[in-house]
């Protein structure tokens, strides 16, 4: 019996389907991470980079308004993972910038630059590879 050809590239369903979990991991990280926000604000800086100086009781809003978008951030992922993987693809490559100018924020901050590269950078840099995975299977 002939196989049946669907037109696909071999491995992009499981490209795909790789693209769709680490796009849930995403998701799930930065709702946590959103909350740590809300919960436990001081603690939550400092683990983003922003140092005891920098951090006090005055800037609980703004880094409360960090964690709403990463919820948000959160959710989207999450919710894009149902749907079609080319727009995932697409919106996780957009949402680097997010983790990029993190990065950004706590190297000019003076912050640490392992807390800038190892965590900012690499998040950057996983979304982009799984924007790649998610791109490069059927649509």
């Amino acid at each position: 019996m002939k196989a049946r050809a669907t037109g696909r590239r071999p491995g992009a369903t499981v490209r795909t389907k790789i693209g769709y979990g680490l796009s849930r991991l995403l998701g799930a990280g930065s709702i946590v991470i959103g909350a740590r926000f809300l919960v436990a604000p001081q603690a939550a800086a400092a683990a983003y980079g922003i140092t005891g100086e920098q951090a006090g009781p005055s800037s609980d809003l703004y880094l409360a308004a960090k964690g709403v978008r990463d919820i948000a951030s959160g959710v989207a992922f999450v919710l894009l993972a149902a749907g079609k993987p080319h727009a995932l693809g697409r919106y996780l490559a957009a949402a680097s910038i997010i983790a990029i100018g993190d990065a950004t924020i706590v190297l000019r901050g003076n912050g640490p630059k392992a807390t800038a590269y190892g965590v900012h950078g690499t998040t950057a840099t996983v979304m982009l590879g799984t924007a790649a995975l998610l791109l490069s299977g059927p649509e």
